[in-house]
């Protein structure tokens, strides 16, 4: 079997056929592995609030935003291997190929141990700057801390799922993460009802099956033959690919952790209320983790079809790749929060056994249940950009609008009405606006791209 054969054989060519099906086909599996992913904190919160107790919920809840602020820099630096690597593939250019993955391994992995070495070093003030309660303090910086060890595990898992994802190869990465979840349940349950651990065994458990997952990827890289296999002797920094590895992975990192900057305000104004209401939306905020990530599957299929099709040089089959995954997003997204309208109380029953600790919950079902669908033309809209290129600007969009709009809104609305749905409803709002400006921004590159190729030739 040729080269070429081998890694058609190994992946998906996105270059050709129905986009409505191979998008479906690509995000379907990579969906699971995104909401596996989630499961790993989930998973801790439902273990400690159903066996151990409300303040062990209460304490791994709170550092649910310090977790989604790094672990999603980890993702979005992934996100940036993910479209340079698609865009080689796209245009054959197997040394290409070759040096951004080896480079973006030890730049991911150098990533991962720097974010470890300053969540052990700063997590204390991290969780007092929450405002974190004081009787939720002690067990919240204990998970933490030790959930910061898997940093890197995390950093490598994302570096090989972004690569097997730009190939088109997403079913892998999911048999793995379904390995991982299911030792991370198992090891979750000895930890807490075995050995009567608490907020440290969750975490202990989740570090664990996350180098397990990172192991499995890698050694299937190792062992491949194609244009994506992995060789540990070949791995440094080569010249030249470092730059736009960065330039797309940083700025999408930080687009990731921004959210979870500007939700560290919302954090405070939850904090401001009383324990109960921090359970509650300890609980129910795991829906909106859960949603987004599986919105986030077709977000990475947009910009990774897109990326293979510009480098091919198939426009036509680029902007069809943007609307389509757009379609998919929003309406999973619209079909999910419907759910939770639904069948909201069910869900917050994963994690909690205290009926008003699922009332305090239900304030926030009630309303994120209406807004998870419009957050698609923001997100969907930055991965287009991502695909063709651009990621600077649309980072900025993103921190006017969802960032310095969120904490405007928590100083001003929130701070006159000082009630739960008056601090909730800045979701929609900031991801209206912001979606108007990204979708503005890319419409205006996209012409311009096309424009410059148009005068190539």
């Amino acid at each position: 079997m040729s080269v070429k054969k081998k890694a058609v054989a190994a992946g998906m060519d996105m270059t050709t056929g129905s986009l409505w099906k191979k998008i479906m086909l690509f995000s379907v599996p990579l969906m699971f592995s995104q909401v596996l992913q989630v499961l790993f904190n989930m998973a801790d919160v439902a273990v400690v609030g159903k066996f151990s107790s409300a303040e062990a919920l209460g304490a791994v809840g709170s550092t649910t935003i310090l977790v989604s602020l790094f672990t999603g820099f980890l993702i979005g630096m992934g996100s940036g291997v993910n479209v340079i690597v698609a865009q080689h593939l796209g245009a054959k250019e197997k040394r290409e190929v070759m040096e951004s993955i080896h480079t973006a391994l030890l730049l991911c992995l150098l990533i991962g141990g720097i974010i470890m070495a300053l969540c052990l070093a700063l997590a204390g003030p991290m969780l007092r700057l929450l405002n974190t309660k004081d009787d939720l303090i002690a067990g919240a910086e204990l998970y933490f801390r030790i959930y910061a060890l898997g940093m890197p595990a995390l950093a490598l898992f994302n570096f090989g799922n972004a690569v097997l994802s730009a190939n088109g190869d997403t079913t892998r990465p999911l048999l793995y993460l379904i390995i991982a979840g299911v030792l991370n349940v198992i090891l979750n349950v000895f930890f807490v009802i075995v050995c009567g651990m608490a907020e440290d065994g969750v975490a202990l458990a989740s570090i664990i099956s996350q180098y397990v997952s990172a192991f499995l990827v890698l050694l299937h890289m190792i062992h491949q033959k194609d244009d994506c296999s992995l060789h540990l002797s070949k791995v440094r920094l080569y010249k030249g690919r470092s730059k736009p590895l960065l330039a797309l992975g940083i700025p999408a990192g930080f687009q990731n952790a921004i959210f979870a900057i500007a939700n560290l305000f919302i954090q405070r104004g939850v904090n401001s209320f009383e324990s109960v209401m921090v359970e509650g939306n300890s609980a129910a905020s795991n829906a909106d983790t859960l949603i987004y990530n599986v919105m986030a599957a077709f977000y990475t299929a947009c910009s990774s079809f897109m990326g293979q099709n510009w480098g091919a040089g198939k426009h036509d089959r680029v902007l069809k790749s943007y609307l389509i995954s757009l379609t998919y997003s929003f309406a999973i997204g619209a079909v999910l929060g419907g759910a939770l309208l639904l069948w909201g109380r069910e869900f917050l029953l994963l994690f909690t056994n205290e009926p008003e600790v699922i009332d305090a919950g239900m304030q926030r079902l009630g309303i994120m249940g209406f807004s998870y669908c419009v957050s698609a033309f923001m997100d969907c809209t930055i991965a287009a950009s991502r695909g063709i290129g651009k990621s600077f600007i649309p980072t900025v969009i993103v921190i006017l609008g969802s960032c310095v709009f969120r904490v405007i809104w928590v100083y001003t609305i929130f701070a006159h009405f000082h009630t739960i749905p008056s601090l909730y409803l800045l979701y929609i709002f900031s991801w209206t606006i912001t979606s108007i400006a990204e979708i503005a921004y890319f419409v205006v590159c996209y012409r311009a791209r096309l424009r410059s190729v148009a005068v190539i030739r």
